[in-house]
């Protein structure tokens, strides 16, 4: 439950602090001081996003913070899911900063808006005054029957299938919308690798290509090169090898009496063998080089076959050629395997298929069994409020898919009168008859769910006396089992409260503020008072504002 609410610089709330207490809080004042604007900011704490415009005053930032006692409610999970420190005594803050930027906060623990949400979605029911509109929509409706009809267990762990099928189906349309284009490419993108295929590309093969033609085309004169470089060696007795025995033997022959020439032979027989290693590698070069026209044509033609490819595919290199039909047989691979993937594809869709459909006839039997209880309930509510012929009806019909919640469609049928059969709700229910139907409903699902708290912003609009009187009671017997926060402007309604809180607005320096304040008994006597007569209190008044409280006594 909400134990403190902390609200600074919000709207036209300079600061202002409120304990509230389990049962029924009562919240009263005059139209304008401000009683709404407290659930607009308890809205922040439920993860609704806001800006610089609900700052009172620009250069100061608006903190919302509320602290719950939640010890009874189970939440460790929650806080060991997302490392968050527990408290039984849990404080949650939200800060919207001068420049519009927003931070949110549990026990002091930065958390995100989703994660803001999913906590206090657990914590606390705000009803405000548009949400009667929401009888008329199909998902409250199936909402409402849910909470007392449906484990969350077994909701959560079949939208988990209906997800987990809608992800393989976006896929498999995906598949399918791309398999015809496919199909009807794969003649074209198979005869291209088939032509890539038959050249036999291999790594390297250009560069080593281009260097043979150029060693082709220039053989002859390699050859006259090599030929005239051997036999400048070692061809006859004026080649150089012969030249140079002759000048070691002719050392060799002074050295015994003129040692100074022994370094000069030695390194002039260095210089021999040296040249002996040459000569042979040239004589072996020669023998390799060959003027062969048709293998340089061969070479040619198969140059030209490449930088024909190159060019057909624009690529910019050998390299990029490559990898294209590397890629290009990737994708005929992957276009023959298509009707196979599609196949696999469909065969675990039809699986998941059919544990949905297993799982929504389980949804479906257990709302059809819960129906005729949510019924009487409703309706018997309806009755004790006044409206002594109600007949509320639901009825579940199909949807011819899977939708997230199952198959079903829930439509609330209600009619008023004992003449006049029931009818869509939206289109027959007054004002005064919503207010009644949705505090039946929201009655319901607050017993079903065990929420801690919950907040009606005069849930009790269109009705009055005896009926606000017995609206009363019903909310007085809600708070019983939970917190209820009730903001009303009826009388029979707020004496009805286990404590009763003032919503005011004062005036400083042309400045509004609004500020709120727990009522003692007398002031307490003199609001309703007030409620009942006006600004101007008469003893009538007064009486019956007493007579009121005393009634109510016994409630307790």
């Amino acid at each position: 439950m909400i134990r403190k609410l902390y609200i600074q610089n919000y709207a036209i709330i300079d600061e202002l602090e409120i304990e509230f207490k389990q049962g029924l809080n009562i919240i009263t004042g005059e139209t304008g001081a401000g009683k709404s604007i407290l659930l607009g900011a308890l809205s922040l704490i439920q993860g609704q996003r806001a800006d610089t415009s609900v700052l009172k005053h620009n250069d100061k930032p608006c903190i919302v913070e509320v602290e719950f006692d939640i010890s009874e409610y189970h939440l460790n999970h929650f806080f060991e899911a997302y490392d968050i420190d527990y408290d039984d005594i849990t404080t949650i803050r939200r800060q919207i900063s001068d420049n519009g930027k927003s931070r949110a906060f549990i026990n002091e623990i930065p958390v995100n808006l989703n994660q803001l949400k999913e906590l206090t979605e657990k914590l606390i029911d705000i009803h405000s005054q548009h949400q009667n509109l929401l009888l008329g929509n199909p998902r409250f409706q199936l909402d409402v029957l849910d909470a007392y009809a449906v484990p969350k267990e077994m909701l959560a762990d079949y939208r988990q299938l209906y997800d987990e099928y809608r992800k393989l189906k976006t896929e498999l349309d995906r598949l399918e919308a791309n398999a015809a284009n496919a199909k009807h490419d794969f003649d074209y993108l198979s005869h291209q690798l088939s032509e890539l295929k038959a050249a036999n590309l291999r790594n390297g093969e250009l560069d080593e290509l281009e260097a043979l033609q150029k060693q082709l085309t220039h053989a002859s004169d390699i050859k006259t090169a090599l030929e005239f470089s051997y036999g400048t060696l070692n061809a006859d007795e004026l080649a150089v090898l012969s030249r140079v025995k002759e000048i070691e033997a002719n050392l060799r022959r002074i050295e015994p009496f003129f040692s100074q020439v022994g370094n000069l032979i030695a390194r002039i027989e260095s210089c021999r063998i040296e040249f002996k290693d040459i000569a042979d590698e040239i004589d072996l070069l020669n023998t390799k080089v060959e003027v062969d026209d048709e293998q340089l044509s061969a070479v040619t033609q198969r140059i030209d076959l490449i930088y024909s490819l190159l060019n057909k595919h624009r690529l910019a290199n050998f390299d990029e050629l490559i990898e294209f039909r590397n890629q290009l047989e990737v994708r005929v691979n992957e276009i023959a395997q298509i009707d196979f993937n599609l196949d696999e594809k469909r065969k675990v869709i039809g699986q998941l298929e059919q544990k949905l459909h297993d799982k929504s006839i389980n949804l479906n039997q257990l709302r059809t069994q819960s129906a005729p209880k949510v019924e009487q309930y409703v309706s018997e509510l309806l009755q004790q409020l006044g409206i002594k012929h109600a007949v509320f009806r639901i009825a579940i019909d199909k949807y011819a898919d899977f939708q997230p919640w199952g198959t079903d469609r829930i439509t609330f049928y209600f009619s008023a009168n004992k003449q006049i059969e029931p009818q869509e709700l939206s289109r027959v229910a007054s004002g005064g008859e919503l207010s009644r139907l949705m505090l039946s409903l929201k009655s319901l699902l607050v017993k079903s769910t065990g929420m801690p708290t919950i907040i009606f912003d005069e849930i009790d609009t269109g009705v009055s006396g005896e009926i606000a009187d017995r609206m009363g009671t019903i909310i007085f017997e809600l708070a019983q089992g939970m917190q209820v926060i009730n903001i009303t402007h009826l009388p029979q309604i707020a004496a009805k409260g286990t404590n009763h809180f003032l919503v005011y607005k004062s005036v400083t320096n042309n400045q509004s503020s609004t500020g709120i304040k727990l009522l003692t008994p007398d002031e307490r006597v003199l609001e309703i008072a007030k409620m009942l007569s006006g600004e101007k209190v008469t003893d009538a008044a007064l009486m019956n504002a007493k007579e009121l409280l005393k009634s109510n006594v016994s409630l307790s």
